[in-house]
């Protein structure tokens, strides 16, 4: 399954769909397609409204009070004109539902936005945590359901290291938007994905770093 945009079709096109005979568990015997192409518009990236095709820096800069709103609940922030992780939680309840009663394989090419959302579900987290979850880039995560949730298994098709560039804003930070932390108190430390910056007694935690890959990256 893939979005209707064209970048997960062009992703999809290199997988052949050979044809043969299954038998199902209940002895049911028909014709199998491998990776039977299907487009759906419920698996569509999160629109972002005015603020599509913006890096988080770019949205920062030219929606700044949109920009604090997002970062204080990415949950139930709705872009101006565009759709919140609530939104697209719900579009995307019913392919939940039919994932859950399909008796094949499903390989879903898909956006981090709504892979986040349907990752949090199978594996049984808060809704909350869905907009943080990673995904990272040039992997493939293989969740296969049990009784009391899904056994998950991940293979790296392509090392960052081997991609010809890694500076394209592209790569998969740790939260996906950079949260508040309150200011450090004195002889505190913590590690935080939001600076690369030393923490001191000055540091205002409130901020990001104008070079963190977080804000470079395309916002979902």
């Amino acid at each position: 399954w893939t979005s209707t945009m064209r970048r997960t079709k062009e992703t999809a096109q290199f997988f052949p769909h050979e044809s043969f005979c299954h038998t199902w568990d209940n002895g049911d015997v028909g014709e199998w397609v491998q990776f039977r192409p299907m487009a759906r518009r419920n698996l569509d990236e999160l629109y972002a409204g005015v603020c599509d095709g913006m890096t988080y820096k770019e949205i920062e800069e030219t929606f700044p009070e949109e920009f604090k709103r997002r970062q204080d609940d990415k949950l139930a922030y709705r872009y101006p004109r565009g759709e919140s992780y609530m939104d697209v939680t719900l579009r995307l309840e019913p392919v939940a539902q039919e994932m859950e009663r399909i008796r094949e394989p499903v390989l879903i090419i898909a956006h981090q936005g709504i892979l986040r959302i349907l990752y949090a579900y199978f594996m049984g987290l808060d809704r909350k945590e869905a907009p943080y979850v990673n995904i990272p880039l040039n992997n493939v995560i293989q969740l296969t359901p049990h009784a009391y949730g899904c056994h998950e298994e991940r293979f790296c098709l392509m090392h960052k290291s081997e991609m010809t560039t890694t500076d394209d804003g592209q790569d998969e930070p740790i939260t996906s938007m950079p949260r508040k932390v309150p200011p450090l108190k004195k002889k505190e430390t913590t590690i935080s994905s939001m600076s690369s910056c030393d923490n001191d007694d000055d540091h205002d935690a409130t901020k990001v770093h104008p070079n963190d890959p977080i804000m470079n990256a395309p916002s979902c």
